[in-house]
């Protein structure tokens, strides 16, 4: 799996946002896919008290959430750790672990934010803008954005809101009932209703979807033989 665009990655942090700016326009926000029956996950752990870090990627059939492949890739961070910025810290890595995958996903889960970023261009946003995949943000915490507490039930889902321009920028979803809600946004090629669909189907029994929890047990055990 080879991404479609490349761009330099030794930016100062100007430079970084005026090409999340640039790639943000993008970014398609409606389905644009055909059937998905390969989905991964993707994930990165860092090693305690260093700048050594480990990345993971794990591909699910869909039809049964069984993990088919796993790759990990283990580098020195070489960005500074800045708010907003973190796809130019992650994503080299990420790279490297999905170049290493004999098969190619339909769908990619990123444990991090996509659209729901100040300049709506997140890790998810910009994985899948740089290989042309659809991809989910999919994230415990938010960003930014203000959302009213969704019902309880499973399924009940909220709008994420940038207060400052009233745009939905993604949804605070109830994936198990009575269970702090997950922030789910676009990443590329899914409209915001089929990546909380899909969320959803891939969230079973737990809070986060398995395509997450998958990647970030094997980037946990990667990075424990590894570092």
């Amino acid at each position: 799996m080879k991404p479609k665009i490349n761009h330099p990655w030794a930016l100062t942090e100007l430079e970084a946002q005026k090409l999340q700016q640039e790639l943000a326009a993008k970014v398609i926000k409606e389905d644009q896919f055909d059937e998905i029956k390969l989905i991964a996950g993707v994930d990165v752990a860092y090693s305690s008290g260093s700048e050594q870090l480990m990345a993971a990627v794990v591909i699910l059939e869909a039809s049964t959430l069984e993990p088919i492949e796993t790759a990990t890739a283990k580098a020195h961070a070489q960005y500074p750790y800045i708010p907003g910025l973190f796809s130019f810290r992650e994503l080299p890595p990420l790279i490297n672990a999905l170049e290493k995958l004999c098969h190619t996903p339909d769908l990619i889960f990123c444990d991090g934010q996509g659209y729901a970023h100040p300049r709506r261009f997140g890790l998810a946003c910009h994985l899948g803008v740089l290989f042309d995949v659809p991809t989910i943000g999919c994230s415990k915490s938010r960003l930014i954005g203000e959302y009213p507490q969704p019902d309880i039930p499973r399924g009940a889902r909220a709008p994420l809101v940038d207060t400052t321009t009233g745009e939905v920028i993604g949804s605070a979803l109830r994936t198990q009932s009575g269970i702090k809600p997950i922030f789910v946004s676009i990443g590329h090629r899914i409209s915001l209703m089929s990546a909380c669909e899909w969320t959803l189907q891939l969230s079973p029994k737990y809070r986060l979807p398995e395509t997450i929890r998958q990647a970030d047990h094997a980037v946990r055990t990667a990075l424990k033989e590894s570092f």
